[in-house]
């Protein structure tokens, strides 16, 4: 059965696209439209042929319809200002104020009267003709619901009113420069033939100067404006000049500069091989790296580290102050710059402001005579000047007969005329030079005497290093009885460590240390390193 369903489908969608196929032909009669219009083959319908599963027989767009809408709703608006009945005596339950059966006392919106009409039966007002609505959802939020378009040509009209009387103002003020100047050019009887062709030449762009308003006005387009009043000429501004070629069409090799069009940026020269003079668009880095956009970027990283730095300052929070602080800075800047140049300049001077360097200096040349030999040593004319440094040279202090640093030995500095290594010392001569050879033959004889004269170390010094040491030496000597009381007590130490239990308060510590005791603990000790420890 579902196979049958497909196939007829599919044999009904065949024959739909014959059909339109000979009407497009002029074979078969024209199709009709929900409106009972003829339908333009040439012109493309949308949906004209339906898919074979949908079981469209003919075109249909009503899936692209707001099927849930109202057909019997309309925007029909309150009635303002509209009566429906005019009594003349005051009826039970009217308005006491008023009169009028719509409303009551508390919601009357007539001025209060002094005695309401209840209790004068005089100008009773109309009945108001009351009105409700079932809004949708878009009707409820309208905001121009009920609006009338024709009461808009007043606010055009005063517009219109304002731009013409400032026209006609600057208008006047012009005239009134022309006159004044007119004036004064046939006052003046001195003027030259060409003077007067010049002051023609200047009245003539005066004169264009009239219609200089209506030259500025070139961006404005002057368009009818429909409304309900009878409408009225509107001024609409050009806010962009479409003949300019857009930005992503002034290259169109796919390898140009790239275009984002979500943000409509091309950062990139999309020319950047042709005449920079020809070019009116290189590209948003060069606006953003130019003008006042590099001067905004210098301000945002001058806050930005000021803020760093401690300084109460925020681009976006207070931009005037950031700005004033930017422009005290670039002052302060400024200023030590120049403080820091004149600093030099006094200090060294300034080539360029002094006087001009005489020729001769220039150019080497001078009236002195120099003879100078075959090899080109100077004769005579001229003695040789050795350079000079800027440090003070052959000072001699302390009655040296030789400047510090023209002795070294050992190393160390000194003064070559007495051999001294201390800086600033009082010159002794050839004294000095023999005092200081002499004190050095005594020292190295009192050091050979010294060596000479020291004796071996003492027994009891050995003994007692022995007794410290680690090593036993062959000679030492111990008592028997002695060593045997060294062991017992040893073991009754470690015991002890072993069980705190019997660990006593009162700890004697003496500092005198026999021959057997270091013995004994080093008979009881652990030989770490001893391959046969686990076996003693």
């Amino acid at each position: 059965g579902l196979f049958a369903a497909a196939f007829k489908s599919r044999e009904d969608h065949r024959k739909q696209i014959e059909l339109e196929e000979a009407r497009k032909a002029g074979l078969a009669p024209a199709e009709l439209d929900e409106d009972g219009k003829e339908i333009n083959p040439h012109i493309p319908q949308y949906m004209s042929s339906a898919p074979w599963y949908l079981n469209a027989e003919k075109p249909s767009l009503k899936h692209q319809r707001n099927w849930k809408s109202d057909p019997n709703y309309t925007k029909s608006w309150y009635d303002r200002g509209a009566k429906i009945f005019q009594a003349e005596k005051y009826r039970k339950g009217a308005c006491q104020n008023c009169g009028a059966m719509t409303h009551t006392a508390k919601a009357c919106m007539d001025r209060p009267r002094k005695i309401g009409a209840k209790y004068t039966n005089k100008n009773i007002a109309p009945d108001e003709k009351i009105e409700s609505f079932e809004l949708d959802y878009d009707g409820k939020r309208d905001r121009w619901n009920g609006y009338d378009p024709s009461t808009y040509h007043r606010v055009v009209d005063l517009y219109e009113a304002k731009e013409d009387a400032r026209k006609k103002y600057l208008k006047e003020q012009q005239i009134k420069k022309l006159e004044e100047k007119n004036n004064n050019q046939e006052g003046d009887d001195a003027a030259t033939s060409d003077g007067d062709e010049e002051d023609d030449d200047d009245l003539k762009v005066d004169e264009a100067k009239v219609d200089e308003s209506r030259q500025m006005d070139f961006a404005k387009v002057e368009k009818r404006v429909r409304t309900t009043g009878g409408g009225s000429t509107g001024t609409v501004r050009n806010l962009r000049i479409r003949e300019d070629t857009a930005k992503y069409l002034l290259n169109l090799d796919i390898n140009s500069a790239h275009y984002d069009p979500k943000t409509r940026s091309m950062r990139e020269d999309p020319l950047p091989d042709a005449d920079p003079n020809d070019k009116f668009y290189l590209g948003d880095n060069q606006y953003r790296n130019s003008g006042q956009a590099l001067e905004f970027k210098q301000m945002n990283i001058h806050s930005w580290e000021a803020f760093d730095k401690g300084q109460d300052m925020h681009m976006q929070a207070a931009p005037s102050q950031a700005e004033l602080l930017y422009k005290n800075f670039k002052v302060a800047k400024d200023k030590l710059k120049t403080q820091t140049k004149d600093t030099i300049m006094e200090k060294y001077g300034n080539a360029s402001t002094e006087d001009e360097i005489p020729m001769e200096l220039l150019l080497g040349q001078s009236e002195r005579q120099v003879e100078y030999d075959r090899a080109g040593r100077i004769i005579k004319g001229q003695e040789v000047i050795l350079p000079k440094s800027k440090y003070e040279e052959d000072v001699l202090a302390n009655n040296h007969t030789s400047v510090w640093g023209s002795w070294w030995k050992d190393h160390q500095w000194g003064y070559r005329c007495c051999q001294q290594t201390i800086r600033n010392s009082y010159c002794t001569g050839s004294a000095g030079i023999e005092a200081a050879e002499a004190s050095l033959d005594l020292m190295k004889a009192n050091i050979a005497r010294k060596e000479a004269c020291e004796e071996s170390p003492k027994k009891a010094e050995e003994k007692r290093m022995a007794a410290w040491g680690t090593d036993v030496p062959e000679d030492l000597e111990l008592n028997e009885e002695a060593l045997a009381n060294a062991l017992k007590k040893e073991d009754e130490r470690k015991r002890e460590e072993k069980d705190e239990r019997k660990r006593k308060y009162n700890v004697k510590y003496t500092n005198d240390v026999t021959p057997e005791e270091m013995e004994a603990y080093r008979m009881k000790r652990v030989h770490h390193e001893d391959p046969m420890k686990d076996f003693l």
